[in-house]
């Protein structure tokens, strides 16, 4: 189902001020369709299997890890590291700065969850370096979608909610949990940020595992990816992307000349349909594929089948 696993044939680190590299990798074919995989969490790093959804004989694949994570430097698990030059804007540039540095006019972006806000907040800001949009788990990242992940969802994990409550100090449980969190991921004392890094992250499975097939990325058991991954969702969320609640939809007259499918599970608790579905009353010439039986996981059959039907069918439809 998946293409076969690639090795990149090109990688590097790229400097993008404020004292950030990022890392970035090259795949598939290097004369071939340029297309952009943007990773989730924020924070999750880049994956070897997002690029297993696209043809290596006919797409140059690009992908690279956003400020703070994976294989990009400074690394957010260290607690002295300043996290003020890491926001959405400053990965705005970061995209513009290596597609240039690629030598790349236009491409194919590809966005899952996180991803696909960054993706659609990109394409509105250069709109004629955006050849397609394939977006899946469909984010926009408004506060009321933050705020269903960590208080709305309680409706569904009682308990798994009460321990993830109950892990903040006692004033601040009643309050703003994302800014608790953050403010003990900051926190320099490893026994601290550690410890919650991995309750964030125990919460976060409670929906993922809602899917009996789902399984948890082996870095999930590594301290310091949990604690950069929480570090950098918690900033994020805190500040609220540094974006505008209506902001995508506000702007989405930008785009409205690129084309766009979006991938869906229908029993996604992470990103819920309703998200995807504004998007595309916003956006009617875009296509909107609905999985029936999946959630958020991407690579599950259904949805990385309909993720390679749709990737393949776009091969026409964009130029190199």
């Amino acid at each position: 189902m998946l293409y076969p696993d690639i090795t990149p044939f090109a990688e590097g680190l790229l400097e993008v001020g404020d004292g950030h590299r990022i890392f970035w990798m090259q795949s598939g074919n290097p004369a071939g369709a340029p297309v952009l995989i943007l990773h989730g969490g924020p924070g999750s790093g880049s994956s070897a299997g997002t690029r297993r959804y696209f043809d290596p004989q006919h797409y140059r694949i690009v992908q690279f890890d956003q400020r703070g994570c994976g294989n990009s430097l400074p690394h957010a698990s260290e607690p002295d590291v300043d996290l003020s030059t890491n926001t959405t804007w400053h990965s705005i540039a970061d995209i513009e700065r290596l597609r240039i540095s690629l030598g790349i006019e236009r491409w194919a972006v590809f966005g899952n969850s996180w991803g696909c806000t960054l993706a659609l907040i990109y394409a509105e800001t250069h709109p004629d370096r955006v050849s397609f949009l394939l977006l899946v788990g469909i984010t926009m990242t408004r506060h009321t979608e933050i705020d269903w992940l960590y208080h709305g969802l309680r409706r569904f994990f009682p308990e798994e909610w009460a321990r993830f409550r109950a892990a903040v100090p006692p004033g601040d449980r009643d309050g703003d949990l994302v800014g608790a969190y953050y403010r003990l991921l900051c926190n320099p004392d490893p026994t601290i940020h550690v410890k919650a890094a991995v309750d964030w992250h125990e919460w976060e499975s409670a929906s993922i595992l809602v899917d009996p097939r789902a399984t948890l990325s082996a870095r999930w058991s590594d301290s310091r990816y949990v604690t950069a991954r929480a570090r950098i969702i918690t900033h994020y969320f805190h500040h609220l992307a540094w974006i505008e609640e209506s902001q995508i939809l506000r702007d989405i007259n930008r785009i409205v000349g690129i084309p766009c499918t979006m991938v869906q599970g229908r029993l996604d608790l992470e990103g819920p349909l309703v998200t995807a579905w504004e998007l595309s009353r916003a956006m009617p010439e875009a296509g909107l594929i609905v999985v029936p039986n999946a959630a958020h996981s991407a690579d599950l059959a259904e949805m990385a089948a309909t993720i390679i039907r749709v990737a393949d069918a776009m091969r026409v439809r964009i130029s190199k």
